[in-house]
């Protein structure tokens, strides 16, 4: 006995042999002679030789060409490169080849999968057999050199025939059937550019990989557990869902003519979900440079300031009336709440938005606006003016922006009296 895995892997081939050749019709001869037969078909003098030669079918790749189509492995050219990819373990956070660890996958003709099976046993020192051909260890010698010396199936001749599955393309070939992306390089003389070919390929490893992590998660005793637990009402500490799952099929009802992982799987794989997130719309950003041109806008006033210039029209014998007086006192304090409803909004959003090191507001803005700033906004007031006078400059253009030429001056004494009605609510605007 080599190793436990070999015997297993022929008791199985033999067993599945005598199944298929096996007819209750036999005599007890025939039967004992389909027996010998069994026998040297599947020893190791007749059967290496033979899997040896078919092992040129077969090509061990990590990201086989044909997940992108099924006749993408031959063109005109010959047949497409198969990659395997040697990259190297770093804890850079990122899910690709080499942070994985999986199984390389093959593709070629289904009738040579025995052999891939066989290459890819494990043995009891957790090593496949294709590794210790490559390693020239003592096991492959004693298993491969199982022929006499003078026979052209020597140890060499074998490691060569099998080593044929992973032999690198002697070019780079791709296939017009799988998806191009030209990659620009450099340009030259400010005109012409340098692309670099690329084509994309499956990391069948990964992609099954991943597959069973989710059945795992999906299917295992854990959630079932818990799943009945949630139905009682009953808390589960391990309790996870993937949701919004898709499962894409490879090959249609021939899954192994697309490589050997897809056909183990049932050419069956899982997609997670891959939408832009949904982002909540932001409908106030904090000021980069100044609350009174970036937050507040004229046309949300336009109401009062259109009211404004009818009670300015009026005569002076009714203008000049309380009532008229007090109407115009109305549409000024409204805006004035408008700009004060801002400010607290702002204010909300400076919790997250504000960056002192990146902010252009004014010191009297900062203060006005920014809760770092909460004990100076009520112990002084001299930044209290500069918002004072950026509110009355905001009504007052904002009137004269919306009527345009037919907008009316203010007079001096207006403009002071819009003055003393925004620092009335100097207590709101702390």
């Amino acid at each position: 006995m080599i190793d436990k895995a070999v015997d297993a892997f022929f008791a199985e081939r033999k067993a599945a042999w005598l199944k298929k050749n096996i007819k209750a019709s036999m005599s007890d001869d025939e039967i004992k002679q389909t027996h010998m037969e069994c026998e040297s078909v599947f020893s190791l003098q007749n059967w290496l030789p033979n899997a040896a030669k078919r092992a040129g079918q077969i090509s061990i790749s990590t990201h086989p060409c044909t997940f992108s189509h099924p006749s993408a492995r031959k063109n005109k050219n010959g047949y497409v490169s198969s990659i395997i990819a040697k990259s190297e373990r770093s804890n850079d956070g990122f899910l690709r080849s080499g942070n994985v660890d999986v199984v390389a996958d093959a593709l070629g003709n289904a009738a040579a999968l025995d052999v891939y099976k066989f290459l890819t046993l494990v043995l009891e020192d957790g090593q496949t057999l294709l590794q210790h051909l490559e390693q020239d260890s003592d096991l492959a010698k004693r298993l491969f050199r199982t022929t006499p010396p003078d026979q052209a199936s020597d140890y060499q001749a074998l490691k060569n025939g099998f080593l044929a599955m992973t032999a690198p393309s002697q070019e780079a070939i791709t296939s017009s059937k799988i998806k191009q992306v030209y990659f620009p390089l450099t340009v030259k003389n400010g005109q012409d550019v340098s692309y670099h070919q690329l084509s994309l390929l499956t990391a069948s490893g990964i992609l099954f990989a991943m597959r069973k992590q989710l059945d795992t998660m999906r299917f295992g005793d854990d959630i079932k557990l818990a799943r009945e637990q949630r139905k009682a009402n009953l808390r589960h500490p391990t309790h996870r869902e993937i949701s919004n799952l898709t499962t894409i099929g490879y090959g249609g009802t021939k899954p192994q003519n697309i490589s050997v992982l897809n056909n183990q799987n049932g050419g069956k794989a899982h997609l997670l979900m891959s939408m832009p997130p949904k982002l909540q719309r932001r409908d106030s950003h904090f000021p980069s440079s100044n609350f009174f041109t970036q937050v507040v806008r004229y046309r949300h006033c336009q109401t009062q300031f259109k009211a404004l210039d009818a009670l300015y029209r009026l005569p002076n014998e009714h203008f000049n009336n309380m009532q008229t007086r007090a109407k115009r006192d109305e549409l000024y304090q409204s805006m004035i709440d408008y700009v004060i409803e801002k400010m607290y909004l702002i204010r909300e959003v400076a919790l997250q938005q504000y960056v002192a090191t990146s902010s252009g507001l004014s010191k009297a803005q900062r203060i006005w606006l920014c809760s770092e700033f909460t004990q100076e906004r009520f112990a002084t007031d001299s930044w209290l003016d500069e918002i004072c006078d950026a509110i009355v400059s905001f009504i007052f253009h904002g009137y004269e922006k919306t009527l345009g030429s037919k907008a009316i001056k203010f007079s001096y004494a207006e403009h002071q009296h819009m003055k003393q009605l925004v620092r009335d609510n100097k207590e709101f605007l702390r």
